[in-house]
C-alpha cells in the first residue's frame, strides 16, 4: 500500500513540473508513464516494462505534436 501511494505522489510531482513544457512533451510524459504503468500492471518483465515506456513516449510525443498544430 505505501510503494503505491509513493508512486502516485511521484507521478503527481513529475506531472505538476509540466508548466513550461509544451503540448508534445506533455503528451511523451504521460504516454511514457501510461505504457511503462501499463507495462508493470501486466506483470511484463524488465525490457517489456521499459520498451513500453518508450513506445507509450513516442506515441504521445506525435500525438501532442498533431494536437498543437
Amino acid at each position: 500500500m505505501k510503494t503505491k501511494i509513493l508512486m502516485l505522489l511521484l507521478a503527481a510531482g513529475f506531472l505538476g513540473g509540466c508548466e513550461n513544457m509544451t503540448v508534445p512533451q506533455k503528451g511523451a510524459l504521460t504516454g511514457a508513464a501510461l505504457g511503462t504503468g501499463i507495462a508493470a500492471v501486466a506483470g511484463g518483465s524488465f525490457g517489456t516494462v521499459v520498451g513500453a515506456g518508450l513506445i507509450g513516449g513516442a506515441a504521445g510525443y506525435i500525438a501532442g505534436n498533431v494536437l498543437e498544430k
